[in-house]
């Protein structure tokens, strides 16, 4: 078994308060009854895009489970939906080049085209197929909130996420770009 390195763990606490915080506190509310446009995926597919599958799944399940503790129960269901969407994008992260600062419009049209198909498997699919048949939830009502979910998580993403993949390349010098002095 691979061991997480110390860099690993401090972003994925790091990245499971962010999270946490912007699940809980900040988010624009839906006429969806328990469904609403926040900005804690964002923040989860780029940390993922940086520090890989395994941080992007931790940070999905630990962030996600916390969100749920304030309002009373753990929704295991939605929890493996973010934990899904983390491992996804933390895959992704493997064939865009932040580190290397680069993000050009092909790795903004990669980011956008993943991180839209990973939303809508998460909540088109993971998270209410999990409700239907963990908790027996009317399917209607739970594939109208995937819906809604997938929409507004796909565009917060799409919007906060590639103006923080620019931030974070414009940061850091491209590859090869640096020589050293004699």
């Amino acid at each position: 078994m691979q061991k997480l390195s110390i860099k690993t763990i401090v972003a994925v606490g790091i990245g499971a308060a962010l999270f946490f915080v912007l699940h809980t506190y900040v988010a624009i509310p839906t006429p969806i009854p328990n469904t609403r446009i926040s900005f804690d995926y964002p923040i989860l597919a780029v940390l993922s895009l940086l520090f890989g599958p395994v941080a992007g799944v931790l940070i999905g399940i630990i962030g996600h489970a916390l969100s749920d503790l304030v309002y009373g129960s753990i929704w295991w269901s939605w929890v493996a939906g973010s934990a899904f969407f983390g491992l996804a994008m933390g895959f992704v992260g493997t064939k865009l080049k932040l580190d290397d600062g680069e993000f050009g419009v092909k790795g903004a049209v990669i980011f956008n085209i993943a991180q839209a198909v990973a939303h809508l498997i998460s909540w088109g699919l993971i998270a209410p197929a999990l409700d239907i048949l963990i908790y027996s939830e009317p399917a209607d009502k739970i594939f109208l909130q995937g819906a809604v979910g997938s929409a507004g998580n796909i565009l917060s993403t799409a919007i906060v996420g590639t103006l923080l993949c620019i931030a974070y390349v414009a940061a850091r010098p491209k590859k090869g770009s640096l020589t050293k002095e004699d």
